[in-house]
């Protein structure tokens, strides 16, 4: 058995390593054994030398059972769960995850933060009053079980090797290496217990991904070791060149995201979601096809099947169920800014990068891991790609605490539209599906 200085040296020389000396490495770490700066060595070898597939599954097999794995044998069907790697305005697991349970699908979920221009899931959620996402594993399971979904952040229990990895490729400028970020969001996803898993891997300005090519090497990657980790895996590739959605900020975006129960919602966010929901619903064997799926989604709209599902949720985790029936309680900032067209034409750039960058500038995000966000701010975004403005209309609105102090952002978001003489050729949502 090589020593684990052996082990890095053979990964910097661009040698495989056999599933039980990556299973002993991870072991080595969380026990003390293989100190911080020698995984920071491992982690930049790998980055350059990279993992082959039997390689990342034994790391995020290795990651995943450093902590907890939730045991839902319990509850009824095949549980599946939806994973984003993050745009601007995706605020899509809010309204996605309680449409699915509301189909027959159980739905846990573990969900993110905010970090750098993309807002967090448990941020948005957290808009609500009482809502708690720091829920104890066995109460988390509980809930799934009676509600049929259930939304919270990662516990000390769940992938304990991943959060402590992450923070050192954070530091280490290790990051932007698939095999790391699919052993990541792998490790975290199946300690949730799931059968099957539906990736929205996004592409574009907004994106961890910025071109087609690349998103489409992570989603491959995922699907693969995902597979090969005997779970059924799906992965959708989605344009985030402008904002999913009019709402950027956490508890406009919260808003928005219930709006879709209620049948309304902005057309690019609602297709989003439709599309994801029905890959999740033929994973769980709830329909025979992405044409029926879609149906039982529509229909557990309609009824208001999937509001009573958000609304038990929304109780079951000691938040208050009114928001649910009434959106417009969650409290937005009162100042209003409007950012105005400067000449009449067409626009052809709504820059979600630049956007998500002024959000966080407002509060709506976070730069660190331990800042606070303030649910109230956040930008609306009223014009997209194709569509016609007349000098002097809004682009977008800013909802502030202190309007003197919102002219930079308002130029900054102004600064990421372009209006030009004639439209841009549509860009389709979906961009691509892979699956083994």
């Amino acid at each position: 058995m090589r020593t684990n200085v052996e082990l890095i040296a053979a990964k910097r020389d661009g040698q495989r390593l056999a599933d039980a000396e990556i299973r002993g490495l991870i072991a080595s770490f969380m026990d003390g054994t293989l100190a911080d700066y020698q995984m920071a060595s491992f982690l930049m070898a790998t980055f350059f030398r990279g993992l082959d597939d039997a390689e990342t599954v034994a790391l995020t097999e290795a990651m995943l059972h450093s902590g907890k794995v939730l045991d839902l044998s319990a509850v009824a069907g095949t549980k599946v769960d939806k994973h984003s790697t993050g745009g601007v305005g995706d605020k899509v697991s809010i309204c996605l995850a309680p449409l699915v349970a509301a189909c027959g699908v159980p739905v846990p979920m573990v969900s993110g933060r905010g970090l750098g221009h993309t807002g967090g899931t448990l941020d948005k959620l957290e808009a609500i009053p009482g809502f708690r996402t720091d829920l104890a594993t066995e109460d988390f399971a509980r809930i799934v079980g009676t509600v049929g979904t259930c939304m919270i952040g990662q516990t000390k229990d769940i992938a304990p090797a991943d959060k402590r990895i992450y923070a050192l490729r954070d530091v280490t400028a290790t990051v932007e290496c698939i095999p790391l970020i699919v052993a990541s969001i792998l490790s975290k996803k199946l300690a949730e217990g799931i059968d099957g898993l539906v990736l929205d891997v996004k592409v574009g300005r907004g994106a961890f991904m910025k071109d087609l090519e690349s998103a489409r090497t992570l989603a491959t990657a995922l699907v693969r070791v995902g597979t090969r980790a005997g779970k059924r895996v799906v992965a959708v590739l989605t344009s985030m060149n402008a904002p999913l959605g009019e709402a950027v900020g956490n508890a406009l975006e919260t808003r928005e995201a219930i709006d879709v129960l209620h049948g309304k919602g902005p057309a690019d966010l609602v297709e989003c979601t439709m599309v994801l929901g029905a890959e999740m619903l033929v994973l769980g064997g709830q329909a025979k096809d992405t044409h029926a799926a879609r149906a039982r989604l529509a229909e557990a709209i309609s009824s208001g099947a999937a509001l009573r599902v958000m609304e038990r949720m929304v109780a079951a985790q000691g938040g208050d169920p009114a928001v649910v029936a009434e959106p417009s309680r969650l409290a937005i900032a009162a100042h209003e800014v409007k950012v105005a067209a400067h000449e009449a034409g067409c626009v052809t750039r709504a820059d979600a990068l630049e956007i998500g960058l002024a959000a966080v500038a407002m509060g709506a995000g976070r730069t660190r891991a331990d800042q606070n966000v303030d649910p109230a701010v956040g930008i609306s975004v009223h014009k997209k790609p194709g569509d016609r403005v007349a000098r002097g209309d809004a682009l977008a609105t800013l909802h502030v605490r202190n309007p003197s102090a919102a002219a930079a952002i308002a130029e900054r978001v102004a600064a990421a539209f372009d209006v030009g003489a004639s439209a841009p050729a549509p860009e389709p949502l979906v961009l691509g599906r892979i699956e083994v």
